[in-house]
């Protein structure tokens, strides 16, 4: 790791006075960008660390009912919020299921969304693989046990590692985003880039911009929602799979579904077909069912993960009937 200088301001006006010299990064709880220069990817001369400016640090009720979380917000704090814990468990379960609890007391919200992929092609200093600049994806036709199924055809194989905006795009949470001088606000899930439009990044966050704000609509405090995440080990491992699920509910009929599936794909990818197809229905064991199969007839299993087609197919069942107030297990 080559030496760098480490900045601390104390506000969100200073962060952008270290911002305007080249080759400087943000650091937040430091899991990724850290990681990144060790192995080699990323080399700054600067880190500038928003960890403890208070303004980026909070959980608050609006008076306009919705939800705000600052970027700079732990995982551990997330998980064990109140607030987050009565109208929204399905992002208190993925905060509180997120790596170890050492990490989960250090790493950010912010750089939970932004984090990079752990494919170790793209990882390792050996591969010089599409992402990394290249002209080759090595997952396609080489090790790709735990990579994409799904949007997996535009010549990039790894998933999407956040697993906090798996339920914030199913709750249609938006971000505020500001380069010092404006400010713009993001819907979530266009957040996100595919392989499609710059397979080299995987969020439309620029060097010299910072999120200050992820915002859950009022309106998703009324919905029933759920998170699962399936692990090889059920502990601090990736996930294999996870998926949440939100369901405005009128007595057992479906209005409005949220279908997001995490570890599937380049970018979190929303069913949006199998959205569509539970709108409207009474929300049986039958229709959960057919739910989750129709979220993934579009996948495209490689050589080592077709499991993962069966795999996801059981835990959007699950994740339905449990939003749904039905017995999942059967």
């Amino acid at each position: 790791m080559n030496k760098f200088e480490l900045a601390q301001p104390k506000t969100v006006k200073e962060v952008f006075e270290y911002l305007d010299k080249k080759n400087t990064k943000i650091k937040a709880g430091g899991i990724d960008i850290i990681d990144l220069m060790k192995e080699g990817l990323e080399s700054p001369k600067r880190l500038v660390n928003i960890r403890y400016i208070l303004e980026l640090n909070f959980i608050r009720e609006n008076g306009d009912g919705t939800i705000s979380i600052g970027p700079a917000v732990t995982l551990a704090d997330i998980a064990t919020s109140s607030i987050i814990k009565q109208y929204f468990p399905a992002l208190a379960s993925a905060a509180g299921l997120a790596a170890t609890p050492q990490i989960r007391n250090t790493a950010t919200l912010g750089g939970n969304l932004c984090q990079r992929p752990r494919c170790w092609y793209f990882r390792s200093e050996d591969f010089n693989c599409s992402r990394n600049g290249g002209d080759e994806c090595f997952a396609l036709f080489g090790e790709n046990k735990y990579h994409a199924v799904l949007g997996n055809g535009n010549g990039c194989a790894v998933v999407q590692a956040s697993g906090t905006s798996i339920p914030l795009i199913a709750l249609n949470a938006f971000m505020k985003v500001t380069d010092g001088k404006n400010e713009k606000t993001v819907l979530l899930e266009n957040f996100y880039i595919g392989p499609d439009k710059d397979i080299t990044k995987e969020t439309i966050l620029k060097e010299n911009e910072l999120i200050t704000e992820i915002v859950i609509p009022a309106e998703s405090k009324r919905v029933r929602n759920h998170y699962i995440k399936f692990k090889e080990k059920q502990s601090y491992d990736w996930p294999l799979a996870d998926v949440a699920v939100v369901l405005n509910m009128n007595n057992d009929k479906c209005s409005r579904a949220g279908i997001v599936l995490g570890s599937a794909a380049p970018i979190p990818w929303r069913a949006g077909e199998a959205e569509d197809f539970i709108k409207g229905k009474t929300v049986t064991q039958d229709v959960a069912r057919e739910t989750a199969d129709l979220a993934m007839k579009d996948s495209y299993p490689l050589e080592q993960n077709a499991y993962k087609v069966r795999l996801f197919k059981t835990i959007i069942y699950r994740a339905i009937c449990e939003a749904a107030g039905i017995d999942g297990y059967k």
